[in-house]
């Protein structure tokens, strides 16, 4: 086991030395092909190199190690993303690529090739879209994607010319069609595998998600000289509209009992902008984000029909307008049955399964690049513990014996993959 814990330092270190590279100093913040990419795909390169990775950029800017294989046979994706939520931890997608790095430092060739790709966007924060570079890799970023603009006014097509990458390449992006699968290790975001004492579980499905745009507008007014019951104050119908989305995530079945482990409904409102923003001044409108997730999909959707038409119905009561934008409708995405199951076979072998020949499975509650590759490559994913829960957060972390256990699994799981070529 030494040598998985001197591997799993050597990741750690790693992952922050790239949380040094950042849009905002004393943090780290790292968008879609910002400024910072650059040396961090310097770094990666570097490291790739080192364990005789051939590298390449493609035209959406995911950075790509690969490894020929000693036989003719479809490839094998490991990756995870190297962009950030602001005021990120180190860890979320970073340390999966990573730990795809170093398995190919602890290994030689297998039978057949292996990719190695740091996604150049997953978490949709500069342009309001997630998984602009696992997109491309299965080939549905579309051209559409690249008239989207930034709160800048910067178009996708202008951030990957301004990189130094050509639009007109991105097709050339996909994978081959004959894949063989796809690897993401990744922390587990949430507390589950903590309150087990488990260093990892395997990923059974990935929980569906909406994401919506939801605009109050009101009437700016005097704060001291409008009568309260003459207001059209926008914020305040957003504020309990606010309340609404919490109550109606809490009822929904499957969330009233505490303690319930099984990923239920959640909903979120993470974003409020408020126009004109005046401790003086009545707001005139807000614009509000909306992110429900659960593994159900009529679920789901039944739960974002009630609260539009709760927004709706708060709306006229207080004479405001309401404006609905749908972002994202994305199914749940279970993982592939076979890889799953030798991932599971491969956490049994190393000891880490829970009941010594079961490895324990969860459903993920947030979204990852598996669930956009899944559908088109046979996907597999293996969680490791978050202490604390943590994630999306500069106190993420994780402990270097459970990275070291991941990186023995994903090593058992290439050589069973190899053994069934």
């Amino acid at each position: 086991m030494s040598e998985w814990i001197k591997l799993a330092s050597q990741v750690i270190e790693r992952c922050a030395c790239l949380a040094e590279c950042t849009e905002e100093p004393g943090h780290t913040t790292r968008t879609f092909l910002s400024p910072p990419m650059h040396e961090v795909h310097a770094r990666i390169r570097r490291w790739m190199e080192e364990c005789g990775l051939q590298v390449r950029v493609d035209a959406a800017g995911n950075i790509r190690g690969r490894r020929e294989g000693t036989q003719l046979s479809g490839t094998l994706y490991i990756g995870s993303h190297l962009d950030t939520v602001p005021q990120a931890g180190m860890f979320d997608g970073i340390l999966g690529v990573l730990a795809g790095i170093a398995l190919m430092e602890s290994s030689g060739p297998y039978t057949f090739p292996v990719e190695i790709v740091g996604f150049s966007e997953e978490e949709g924060v500069r342009f309001g879209l997630p998984f602009l570079g696992s997109r491309a890799l299965i080939g549905d970023f579309t051209p559409d994607l690249l008239a989207i603009k930034d709160r800048e006014g910067v178009s996708v097509e202008q951030a990957i010319t301004a990189f130094g990458l050509d639009p007109k390449c991105i097709p050339a992006a996909r994978a081959e069609s004959a894949a063989l699968g796809y690897l993401e290790l990744h922390i587990e975001q949430g507390p589950v595998l903590e309150s087990r004492n488990e260093s990892v579980a395997v990923v059974d499905a990935i929980v569906g998600q909406s994401r919506l745009t939801l605009s109050f507008e009101g009437r700016a007014n005097h704060a001291g000289t409008t009568p309260m019951h003459l207001r059209h104050d926008a914020l305040a119908g957003a504020a309990e509209w606010v309340q609404t989305i919490e109550r109606i995530a809490n009822q929904t079945p499957g969330n009233e009992t505490p303690g319930n482990e099984k990923q239920g409904l959640v909903a979120t409102v993470g974003r409020l902008q408020v126009t004109p923003g005046a401790t003086n001044v009545i707001a005139s409108h807000v614009q509000a984000s909306l992110d429900v997730r659960h593994p159900t999909d009529f679920t789901r959707k039944a739960a974002v029909e009630e609260m539009v038409t709760a927004a709706r119905q708060i709306a006229e009561r207080r004479a405001l307008s309401i404006l609905v934008e749908p972002h994202l409708d994305q199914a749940s995405v279970a993982m592939d049955r076979g890889l799953t199951n030798l991932l599971e076979q491969s956490v049994a072998a190393c000891g880490f399964a829970a009941c010594g020949f079961a490895a324990s499975r969860l459903n993920s509650g947030a979204g990852h690049d598996a669930m956009v590759i899944a559908p088109k490559i046979p996907a597999a994913m293996l969680f490791l513990r978050s202490p604390g829960g943590i994630s999306h957060h500069p106190d993420e972390s994780v402990r270097v014996e459970d990275v070291a256990a991941a990186l023995q699994v994903g090593h058992n799981f290439l050589e069973r993959l190899g053994g069934i070529q």
